[in-house]
């Protein structure tokens, strides 16, 4: 086992320690949970709370351990849940890393590379790592679905594809990205081997395609379809039984629907690129020589006459689909309440100054994550970003996790120092979160993400 990894479960078990004796009753959403998850532990299935919106992977999950290892349904022991599921995060990002890397993994399931820990570090898995919610078991379950599916391991990867709907049902669409991404693997290596006359995919280097070439990329794929229909008999099975779930439910959100229905909200793939810059800039960077051919790998690409257009077009999403979410503008217990006041609605021009900002940041997200890769291995994440952002209303960091987390994965060329730099990073803003939620509240109130 890895000093990096040991550091990583002592640090993570002496946090829950205190966080479980300075907050000894629920808070924020766990009134929600735990006693949800206390009721399937006594047995009773039939109880349900209206306001819980997601399925009851999670209770399922701590009714599980609780037999297993005969474990109360405290809060503090319902915490553990999540714990453990952010302890085993490591071993499935080494995986997943690895698959990104082209580098076989450790031999030992509990060997996981230093970069896989620190990347479990990232500051909202933490946090969230603590309390009983569902984001690090559901990024957990996701990673593992991405993981079997690289490995050919397709129905296993479709179980675990569906199980990970019962965290978070928009998790669907992660199971079609397990999917995509495998099979791009497949037919890649496939040309590799067998030169293939059958291989008709147009799939050139990220940072060397055209225009032209996404769309060609896009018609050769109609071409390849049938080739895959076997491997996507066992993910079949899960859209089907979601289709059966909406049906069902009269649509994807369970309990409260008032205050969950789906909009259009473009402007949140906006915030998400914005935050990711914010965590992960380290890696975007990558040293100075690195950041610079990255300025220099932005600027040509810029066009000014595109990006005017580009511009504009992204002034008027702003102007009629931005939302201003009751919950973000009422509850001052979270960081985007402040965000939210004292940046975005500092001036009626904010949200427009930032769009040079935010196009700027995608255009350095594209050609760092593509350096090595495809143009649709690069897109891919893109394009399934959006059905999971794109129709929520509310401003909410936990919704840009599993996003970030598959975005940061793909880089794979990250070296020590930068790895060193990211940790540090990573140390840094967790400290600070947690440390004014531990130990300086206002009150009753208590600031985290």
């Amino acid at each position: 086992m890895s000093t990096v990894y040991l550091a990583f479960c002592a640090a993570a078990v002496i946090v829950l320690k205190e966080l479980n004796a300075v907050i000894n009753e629920p808070y924020m959403d766990e009134p929600f949970h735990i006693p949800q998850a206390q009721a399937y532990c006594r047995g009773d299935f039939t109880t349900w709370d209206p306001k819980i919106t997601t399925p009851p992977g999670l209770y399922i999950l701590s009714l599980l351990l609780k037999r297993t290892f005969l474990l109360k349904c405290n809060a503090s022991m319902l915490r553990l849940t999540t714990l453990l599921s952010l302890l085993a995060l490591p071993l499935a990002l080494t995986r997943l890393i690895c698959y990104h890397k082209r580098m076989r993994p450790p031999t030992s399931i509990m060997q996981p590379l230093s970069e896989a820990t620190v990347l479990a570090a990232f500051p909202i898995a933490w946090f969230f790592g603590f309390l009983y919610y569902t984001d690090v078991p559901s990024l957990l379950s996701v990673v593992l679905t991405i993981v079997f599916a690289t490995q050919e391991r397709h129905w296993l990867a479709a179980l675990l594809g569906l199980i990970s709907c019962t965290f978070r049902q928009n998790n669907i669409v992660w199971v079609m990205y397990a999917f995509a991404v495998s099979q791009l693997t497949y037919l890649h290596d496939r040309r590799k081997i067998r030169n293939s006359p059958l291989t008709t995919l147009h799939d050139p280097p990220a940072l060397h395609a055209s225009v032209a070439d996404v769309f060609r990329a896009i018609w050769s794929l109609l071409g390849v379809i049938p080739e895959l229909s076997s491997s996507f008999i066992p993910y079949m099975f899960v859209f089907l039984v979601f289709g059966v779930f909406i049906i069902w439910n009269g649509g994807i959100v369970l309990g409260d629907k008032s205050n969950h229905t789906p909009v259009l909200h473009i402007p949140q793939l906006y915030y998400f690129v914005a935050s990711a810059t914010f965590f992960g800039w380290p890696v975007l960077l990558d040293g100075f020589q690195g950041a610079q051919k990255l300025i220099n790998d932005v600027w040509d690409r810029i066009r000014v006459s595109i990006s005017a257009a580009i511009l504009v077009v992204m002034g008027a999403t702003v102007k009629f689909f931005t939302i201003h979410h009751p919950f973000l503008l009422a509850d001052n217990r979270h960081y985007t309440f402040y965000i939210w006041r004292r940046i975005y609605m500092f001036h009626p021009l904010v949200p427009y100054l930032l769009l040079p900002v935010y196009l700027a940041c995608a255009w350095a997200w594209f050609v760092r994550v593509g350096r090595r890769q495809t143009l649709l291995q690069t897109l891919l994440l893109p394009v399934l970003t959006i059905p999971t952002l794109l129709p929520t209303p509310l401003l909410e960091p936990r919704y840009f996790l599993i996003p970030y987390i598959l975005l940061r994965a793909q880089i794979s060329d990250v070296s020590a120092r930068t790895l060193m730099v990211e940790g540090i990073w990573y140390a840094l803003i967790n400290g600070v979160t947690m440390g004014i939620f531990l130990y300086y509240p206002r009150g009753d109130v208590r600031f985290m993400w």
